[in-house]
């Protein structure tokens, strides 16, 4: 039998707090009025609320409301200036930072180079000048780190990385030694988990079953499930550039299980720009390549079944009408040579071809509701590549998962950072989340 937690005066107090600190939060300047008729809550215990939290310094006066008739109201706003986070994204070439106050304001955004060397010293020096190019009148309350890695919470190192390219990072307890070196709560996260986080506000914000692909010069992948990611045992969930796929060399094959095979040797960027060179499509690199497959096929909004796509599959509705006929497309806007316009299509066809493939394997297993596809390559191809992964997926797969490109502009990794660091800082600000209600 479960036993009922007693609504205590503290406990009660508690949750109205929350209530009200949240709907500022979420709505802005508000009367006690106002703050009594949203909450539900009787006049005079909103009242109560307020000078509480005004003794706490978690709301201020933000002038009077005028223009109305009758009495002039007094509004109140959150105390942004009561708490801060700070993101920050490392990537082998540098490390961008970006602080905010209590209320999501951006106070200040940089980036810095990466450690000088190799060892945990080399990693304290360059995040202490990375965070002081962004500071906050206080120490920030969270510290949110995006890697290309994942922090394994069965020993506390850093996994899935290259020692080429995150040698800095790999020693014990990584997030409690950075912690205790910097003086700050730090947590590290994944890179691709953290673009997930921030797409929940934009491409994925009316799907709480989702998964972001991020195709890029490496591939990745982020589950979020009821809308919370999912991490894994190990923290290696989404790492599916080693997803052993047919025509790609194995983790034995290749000798290593973090080798050179799988999905990544199938879609990584570097595979995705030879592909479209053996089909006459020229540039120095992957989005080089894409950008001019789409050119030359003339696939000004869609793409379709003359580029090869799957035969019979329906075509998609992404978000905002993304999804069009592509053929259709394809046969009034094509340009240049025939057979170049024919290369092209068969190119970015066969580049869809790759994507899907890996995705087949994942909508199967996780059953979404949407896949969000991110990263520099699906930017590059655009509506068109969107259109064809679409119809070759549901061609390949029993899956009715609509596929949507991503919508966060800027950077997706400490759009996501921020919003993680934010909400921690909240919670413990505030006390918690939002309550369902308050108690009146």
């Amino acid at each position: 039998m479960t036993e009922l937690v007693r609504g205590t005066p503290g406990l009660v107090r508690a949750v109205n707090d929350r209530a009200a600190l949240h709907l500022l939060l979420r709505q802005g300047p508000l009367t006690r009025p106002e703050i009594s008729r949203l909450t539900g809550l009787s006049k005079p215990t909103a009242s109560q609320v307020l000078a509480r939290l005004e003794g706490a310094g978690l709301v201020v006066g933000n002038g009077l409301r005028t223009g109305l008739p009758g009495r002039v109201p007094e509004t109140y706003r959150v105390n942004a200036a009561a708490a801060y986070a700070t993101a920050v994204d490392v990537t082998p070439d540098r490390i961008a930072v970006r602080t905010a106050d209590l209320a999501g304001a951006v106070l200040g955004e940089a980036e810095a180079p990466v450690p000088a060397g190799p060892g945990r010293e080399a990693l304290v020096e360059a995040l202490r000048a990375a965070l002081a190019l962004a500071p906050a009148p206080r120490p920030p309350r969270r510290v949110v780190v995006g890697v290309q890695g994942a922090v394994d919470p069965t020993t506390g190192r850093l996994a899935y990385a290259s020692e080429e390219d995150m040698a800095a990072w790999l020693f014990p307890d990584v997030e409690r030694t950075l912690a205790e070196a910097l003086g700050l709560p730090v947590r590290i996260e994944n890179d691709v988990n953290l673009a997930a986080v921030a797409e929940r506000a934009h491409a994925a914000a009316d799907c709480p079953d989702f998964v972001l692909l991020w195709a890029d010069e490496g591939l990745g992948a982020a589950l979020v499930i009821g809308g919370r990611l999912h991490r894994g045992h190990f923290g290696g969930a989404g790492e599916v550039g080693y997803l052993p796929l047919p025509g790609a060399p194995t983790a034995r094959e290749a000798g290593h299980p973090y080798g050179r095979h799988g999905y990544q040797e199938l879609a990584g960027g570097e595979a995705i720009r030879d592909l479209l060179h053996a089909h006459g499509v020229p540039g120095a690199d992957f989005t080089e390549t894409v950008t001019e497959a789409v050119r030359r096929a003339g696939a000004g909004s869609g793409t379709g079944a003359e580029a090869g796509t799957g035969a019979g599959a329906e075509d998609g509705a992404g978000a905002g009408g993304r999804a069009g006929n592509g053929a259709a497309a394809m046969a009034g806007a094509g340009s240049g040579a025939p057979e170049s316009v024919e290369a092209a299509r068969a190119g970015l066809a066969a580049v869809a071809g790759r994507l899907a493939s890996g995705l087949a394997s994942i909508v199967t297993v996780v059953d979404p509701g949407l896949v969000v596809l991110a990263g520099r390559l699906c930017a590059a191809g655009g509506e068109p590549l969107r259109a064809l992964v679409e119809r070759e997926l549901h061609a390949l797969a029993h899956s009715r998962a609509r596929i949507r490109l991503s919508a966060v502009t800027g950077n997706p990794v400490l759009a996501g950072a921020l919003d993680l660091a934010l909400t921690a800082v909240r919670d413990e600000v505030f006390g918690g989340p939002p309550p369902v209600t308050p108690c009146p």
